[in-house]
């Protein structure tokens, strides 16, 4: 049952006054109204039944100061009970009892969820901009990588312990069961190949033996598992499920020789202020950009007006380039070369009368659509032509045609004029100064990586590191919030020649 009280109604409250008011806790308390968290959360308690609840609001506040100060469940109860600062910002009485660290745990995983956490967000952003601390019109996109808690199994180690979890399962329930298939050793095999698929049809024996035998619920869950992870063709590529464990993990890249193991973090972050509006999590082989529409638009809902948004050359595809169109917004996103493959020094687009002209200055005369179809799917594009007599007479015939063919018959893609302007554009001065915004975004990763421990899952599974993920930029969010609301006083009491910090707070928010 969740009954709000009045807080700090105690004589006691006075000894708030001796916590600076320039106190990161303080400044965050006066910045940001947490209560509308009671609100959001009151519809997953009991309004009549059940004993009083601790309010949503100081479970989620208790919540950022573990993040915010690097904490453990336990330790933040500890600390919190001690410290008068934390204990002002949680809205308590210095003589107030904080609740048990294991509802901590229960109001995340059963109050908490990724929608709650999104419109958490999206809330103190747009408090940001109705107080005047995000005045910006730029945003910049990336994704970084975190590692999952735990390590990585080739397909024959999984399968292997996949068959003994089975086995285990069925033995507790059949006490005179013993398997009469003798568990191969693979590492003894030298074939990788081999070694797979001799754990695969080790696993397969493993199912047809016990589904023969009356088993329990909980035995057929783990065969119907094994089922479906073997017929998974990712699993045996090593590309699928690679842990007991962390089942939501998977393998991504950093670069062509670089992977890692583990989940994506993707968040859109405003240039100027350096607050993060947006957050997505997904896992390792999570492509960059994917869900670039949804964080515009949550970004918006949090009233960030956005003219302009920066991202890597990992961001330059049609669809994505459409989404910031559709906000009208500009988009300052390197041209890829996966996406545009063009040499500049042998050719060059009129935009205006849509025609190619090489580096001899012949131009093309016709142009024809193409649809071929590829192992991978169709490709489709233009064929532009250039005129027969102009490549008869010219010295690059055979180089820039070929032996047998007698003119150049250049084949582009549907957007390749168009990303062709936009690679023009970019060499200009104006782009390459703007662009530099765009740095800003590497510094926060490094913030929530190196001093929030972002680069390494503290749970297992898709939604406990989404919830780390999110807790952690709601935290680096409202430091950053503070640092500029005490910029922004210090900067005003030098010019009126000094005055009360809490009434310049006061009148700023």
């Amino acid at each position: 049952m969740l009954k709000i009280e009045p807080k700090q109604t105690s004589f006691h409250t006075s000894l708030y006054n001796k916590i600076p008011e320039n106190h990161i806790l303080k400044v965050i308390d006066k910045a940001v109204n947490f209560s509308f968290i009671n609100e959001m959360l009151a519809d997953t308690y009991s309004k009549r039944m059940g004993r009083p609840a601790k309010e949503p609001e100081l479970m989620c506040k208790l919540l950022i100061l573990q993040h915010l100060y690097n904490l453990s469940d336990e330790k933040v109860i500890q600390e919190s009970s001690l410290n008068l600062s934390h204990l002002y910002f949680l809205g308590l009485n210095p003589e107030d009892k904080l609740p048990d660290e294991s509802l901590l745990a229960k109001f995340r995983c059963h109050r908490l969820s990724e929608v709650s956490l999104d419109d958490i967000i999206t809330e103190v952003i747009r408090q940001c901009v109705e107080h005047g601390i995000i005045k910006g019109d730029s945003v910049s996109v990336d994704a970084t990588h975190i590692q999952a808690n735990t390590i990585k199994k080739t397909p024959e180690r999984f399968m292997k312990h996949m068959a003994r979890k089975i086995i285990s399962s069925h033995q507790k329930n059949e006490e005179t069961y013993e398997s009469l298939l003798q568990e191969p050793d693979y590492e003894e095999i030298k074939d990788h190949h081999e070694a797979k698929s001799t754990m695969k049809s080790y696993l397969e024996a493993v199912i047809d033996e016990v589904k023969e035998k009356e088993c329990t619920e909980k035995t057929k869950e783990l065969i119907n598992e094994a089922k479906e992870i073997l017929a998974d063709p990712k699993f045996i590529k090593q590309k699928g499920i690679r842990s007991l464990i962390d089942k939501d993990a998977r393998v991504g890249h950093k670069s062509k020789t670089q992977s890692f193991y583990g989940y994506k973090y993707e968040y859109v972050m405003t240039t100027e202020e350096n607050i993060i509006a947006a957050v997505h999590i997904a896992d390792g082989a999570y492509i960059d950009g994917n869900e670039m529409k949804s964080l515009l638009e949550r970004t918006v809902a949090g009233g960030v007006n956005i003219k302009e948004v920066y991202a890597d050359k990992a961001y330059f595809r049609k669809p994505i380039l459409e989404s910031i169109e559709g906000i009208k917004a500009k988009a300052y996103i390197p041209v890829s070369g996966i996406v545009y493959r063009m040499d500049e020094t042998k050719f060059t687009y009129n935009k205006d009368a849509d025609e190619w002209s090489c580096h001899q200055g012949a131009t093309t005369i016709h142009k024809k659509y193409y649809k071929t179809k590829r192992d991978e799917g169709y490709r489709e594009g233009y064929r532009y032509s250039f005129l027969k007599e102009d490549c008869e007479k010219c010295n690059f015939r055979e180089e820039c045609a070929g032996k047998k063919a007698k003119k150049k018959v250049l084949s582009v893609g549907l957007n390749t004029g168009e990303f062709y302007s936009m690679s023009q554009e970019q060499k200009d001065d104006i782009f390459k100064e703007k662009y530099h915004k765009r740095a800003s975004i590497e510094s926060k990763n490094a913030e929530q990586k190196r001093f929030h421990d972002l680069d390494r899952a503290k749970g297992y599974g898709l939604r406990s590191i989404s919830t780390q993920a999110k807790l952690t930029a709601l935290a680096v969010n409202l430091k950053t919030i503070s640092r500029i609301v005490v910029k922004k006083t210090t900067d005003f009491k030098k010019k009126i020649g000094g005055y009360c910090l809490k009434n310049i707070l006061l009148f700023i928010l």
